[in-house]
């Protein structure tokens, strides 16, 4: 099957520092790719070039196998990619079905009797959230008197309501604890089983694993390798995310340097944990 998206060999650099080499995966409908990384990984390098914020300096995008080029974010939403930043961009004072329609008000009458149609806003809010599982108990309230798994849900059916076919997440389970990122998870399947492709960004691969159907694992803008679910275990996943090797080498520096044989062995043993 024809992935919706394909990312190919896609590089970026700004300046001598290079933030992607060479990265390459595929998104298709219905299924979750995991972008796993820890800080300075270039996941938001990635994210900015699919959300038409940056142009790749080489590689090729494709969106049902043609080649595109997204110029600009709007050009991104027009080929139905939408992007849920970790801020949300969202008015906390403002009521839930205004930070729904925000910038995209509906309205009704004609030329200047032309008014924002209010109840068509909270109709269609309560309907969109109600589809993705969402039971919003007062689409009057501030958004602002959400939880930050309510909110990143609110995001979430607006991407789809107007009309994402790829949802790209930015790190939605960073700031949340463990209750309210289940909430999350829950929505990124709940989009996935509409048949939405989903890019999951984040630096867990224990909320990444659940809900992932691919994983692309970054490591200082490189790959360190882009897995199916069936060929990568959890405790692979985290041992490459958590730098296994990295810790062993680490461990011997340490000892060699002398004076440091405890802390040199507790590392050791703290990487052997993972293999």
């Amino acid at each position: 099957m024809e992935p919706l998206l394909e990312i190919r060999n896609v590089a970026k650099s700004f300046g001598n520092v290079v933030s992607l080499h060479d990265i390459s995966t595929t998104v298709h409908a219905g299924q979750v790719t995991c972008v796993l990384g820890d800080n300075g990984a270039g996941k938001s390098t990635l994210i900015k070039i699919l959300s038409g914020v940056h142009q790749p300096d080489h590689g090729q995008l494709l969106i049902d196998g043609n080649p595109v080029t997204l110029g600009t974010p709007r050009a991104a939403l027009d080929a139905g990619i939408a992007t849920v930043y970790q801020d949300l961009a969202m008015v906390p004072l403002m009521a839930i079905w205004r930070n729904f329609f925000l910038g995209s008000e509906p309205t009704k009458g004609w030329g200047p009797f032309r008014r924002f149609d209010r109840k068509l806003a909270k109709e269609v809010t309560r309907q969109e959230l109600l589809d993705m599982g969402i039971d919003i108990r007062d689409p009057d309230q501030p958004v602002g008197t959400l939880s930050g798994g309510e909110r990143q849900s609110v995001a979430i059916a607006r991407a789809v309501h107007f009309g994402a076919r790829l949802l790209i997440l930015d790190e939605p389970t960073s700031a949340l604890g463990v209750k309210q990122a289940g909430v999350v998870l829950r929505y990124i399947v709940q989009a996935r089983d509409r048949g939405l492709g989903v890019i999951f960004i984040t630096h867990n691969p224990h909320h990444a694993y659940p809900v992932g159907d691919r994983f692309l694992l970054l490591n200082r803008g490189r790959s360190l390798g882009d897995f199916a679910k069936s060929e990568i275990p959890l405790a692979e996943l985290t041992r490459l995310m958590a730098g296994g090797a990295e810790l062993e080498q680490l461990a011997h520096e340490l000892e060699r340097g002398g004076g440091a044989e405890k802390v040199g062995r507790e590392m050791r043993e703290e990487s052997q944990t993972f293999n």
